[in-house]
């Protein structure tokens, strides 16, 4: 099976923008595939997230107390963690275009290049200023309210309200 990169703007009526810059700020992928699995097939991606929980919790990445460390260059813990995560990144786009590796249902997998853009900049800056300040990042907020921090439901839904305003804002916004 083969999928189409076609990418429609949400506010479009279903033309195709062929213009890669403008369809990585503001698009959304359209594809064409037809596999189609039961509903219980997702489970899977539930144990596999679980898991993916208690690896967190156990390599204490989602402690408060280890992030702090990390922003006041007291230990080295969340560098080396972070730092594995980007070699293994790096090992595997690596040989996924060496070995030209398919995904499971045979579609090619596409790498493209990305401008700089300085909103990067002010991005990473406000994203660390947030993580430094709340002990938090996208990735293990739901962990850490599973871990009983439910104070971190304000953290998750201030990230849900900031996607939001994002969402709303992004047309006025410079690109």
């Amino acid at each position: 099976m083969s999928t189409s990169n076609t990418f429609v703007q949400p506010q479009d009526s279903g033309i195709p923008n062929t213009d890669f810059e403008v369809r990585s700020l503001d698009t959304m992928c359209v594809s064409d595939t037809k596999v189609t699995e039961p509903w219980y097939s997702n489970l899977k991606y539930l144990v596999i997230g679980i898991l993916f929980g208690i690896v967190f919790v156990k390599a204490e990445i989602i402690s408060w107390y280890r992030i702090q460390e990390m922003f006041r260059l007291q230990s080295f813990h969340m560098y080396g963690v972070i730092g594995s995560a980007v070699l293994v990144g790096m090992l595997s786009v690596f040989l996924i275009k060496k070995f030209n590796i398919k995904t499971i249902y045979g579609e090619k997998i596409e790498f493209h290049d990305k401008k700089f853009n300085k909103g990067q900049i002010y991005g990473g800056l406000l994203f660390g200023l947030g993580w430094a300040i709340t002990g938090a990042c996208p990735g293990p907020l739901f962990a850490q309210i599973g871990t009983g921090a439910t104070v971190i439901i304000i953290t998750l839904l201030s990230a849900i309200a900031g996607t939001w305003v994002y969402g709303k804002f992004r047309d006025k916004l410079p690109h």
